[in-house]
């Protein structure tokens, strides 16, 4: 089992990573959305964010602010199917991305 450093590091590399592999990729955006698009209560905030964006403006940042708090990181997390319909759409190679997104998915479903 692994501790909770130990998870908090993998997380945090994790993150590290999907940002890195965002930028590679052209997925980082320069502005952030507006506070009414953030605002929204829906899945992945599906109705008014893109996944790239989710990830960059939600995802990220919520997730590092857990692992500096010492917070309890979440569970039953299930990013990479989206992901993957999502990133499906698109004419870009977004196999890196996927496997990082699995690899978050998988060190927070850790018990």
């Amino acid at each position: 089992m692994m501790d909770r450093m130990e998870r908090y590091n993998k997380a945090a590399d994790a993150l590290l990573a999907i940002e890195a592999e965002m930028r590679l990729q052209g997925l980082w955006a320069s502005t952030p959305p507006s506070a009414k698009a953030l605002s929204s209560v829906m899945p992945f905030m599906y109705d008014t964010l893109q996944l790239q964006e989710w990830l960059q403006f939600v995802f990220l940042p919520r997730t590092r602010a857990v692992i500096e708090a010492g917070g309890v990181l979440p569970g039953n997390c299930h990013i990479h199917p989206l992901a993957e319909h999502e990133f499906s759409k698109r004419e870009m190679d977004h196999g890196t991305l996927l496997d990082l997104i699995r690899q978050m998915d998988n060190v927070l479903n850790l018990p």
